[in-house]
């Protein structure tokens, strides 16, 4: 099915609670949620899937998500890669970006829900893996990408990494604004952060060849809100626009492969929002439901030379990105503008400045 044009107030619930049901499907008894029946999770990946629930409704399930995260929660704050039947499938290293994720699925559950209580019972867990992730800010802003399993850092820092915990940092700074807890150090990090996105390209793929080629790091800045106007966030998705978007298609995965993926179009959509692109925003969602399953699930991407669904997975946070672009599309839920604009709590309480970069 192809042509699904979503507008403001219209979230077509009957459309997607196949999808919804797909991630209710997949996740486990101890609530993790794995890309698929029989995979793994990750950290990252199972926050956007229980997004994805929150979105459907289905509260309960989403925060037992989120409190199979607690449980699993190492001492230090952070996660181990992956996870499987309950042990640790990737013990290789604890990524800062998946650590940090935590705060922005809490954040998103409680904007839904507005339960105080699940997000004091989650303040402990979303604090310390705050603090594990800053531990690797270095002093020129940046944060280091991973640690290796004996906690040393893996000394070198991704845009799109960095892209997603500046918006971590933001959904954190919040958390602890409501709860009263004064955590100013995470504003201050998040300002060195987006300060050397912004202005310090060095300190990015220092030792390894440049990650240009991946579509993330083109929109994933104007996604997480690193860009202090709509107009240098147009300005940014224009540049390379004809390098990542097959028209009637969506978003390619890396500029020179003949790929385009759901979940990159997913969030395409949710930047083009950011940067006051209506329009093609609609236009680029509308494209995705002809890689839709019958089960509501959608497959992770299309190879066109090839005409091939590729990988054969239907990711559940494939499925969590297309819940998240509809609702952002629409603005169903109370959480539907948190990846299309910058919103800091000033104190305990207060309004939302919302629509403000920062």
């Amino acid at each position: 099915m192809s042509g699904v044009f979503l507008s403001r107030g219209l979230f077509p619930h009957d459309f997607f609670r196949p999808t919804v049901e797909y991630i209710l499907t997949i996740q486990q008894a101890d609530g993790s949620i794995p890309w698929e029946k029989g995979s793994y999770a990750d950290p990252w990946d199972h926050v956007e899937a229980a997004m994805g629930l929150s979105i459907g409704g289905e509260w309960e399930a989403a925060e037992h998500a989120y409190q199979w995260l607690q449980d699993t929660q190492l001492d230090d704050g952070s996660w181990w890669a992956a996870y499987k039947d309950g042990v640790i499938d990737n013990g290789e290293r604890r990524e800062t970006n998946f650590v940090a994720y935590v705060a922005t699925g809490v954040w998103h559950h409680y904007l839904i829900s507005k339960n105080e209580n699940f997000l004091r019972q989650l303040w402990p867990t979303v604090e310390r893996a705050i603090e594990f992730v800053l531990s690797l800010q270095s002093r020129y802003g940046e944060i280091q990408w991973a640690v290796n399993p004996d906690g040393t850092p893996k000394e070198d820092a991704l845009i799109t990494g960095c892209s997603s915990i500046y918006k971590s940092l933001e959904c954190a700074h919040n958390v602890s604004v409501v709860l009263g807890h004064d955590r100013g150090h995470w504003f201050q990090a998040r300002e060195r952060l987006g300060d050397a996105l912004r202005n310090k390209p060095e300190r990015f793929d220092r030792s390894w060849e440049s990650k240009a080629r991946y579509s993330m790091d083109w929109f994933y800045p104007v996604l997480a809100g690193v860009y202090t106007s709509k107009q240098q966030a147009q300005v940014k998705l224009k540049q390379r626009w004809d390098e990542f978007v097959v028209q009637d298609m969506g978003c390619r995965c890396v500029s020179d492969e003949p790929w385009v993926t759901v979940a990159e179009s997913c969030e395409l959509t949710m930047a083009l929002l950011a940067a006051g692109d209506h329009a093609r925003a609609v236009t680029v969602y509308s494209w995705l439901h002809q890689w839709r399953h019958e089960d509501g699930a959608y497959w992770t991407g299309y190879q066109f030379d090839l005409d091939l669904l590729w990988p054969e997975e239907k990711p559940t946070w494939t499925a969590g990105a297309i819940l998240l672009a509809a609702d952002a599309l629409t603005e169903y839920t109370a959480a539907a503008k948190l990846f299309t604009q910058v919103e800091l709590l000033e104190d305990n309480r207060a309004q939302v400045l919302t629509g403000k970069q920062q």
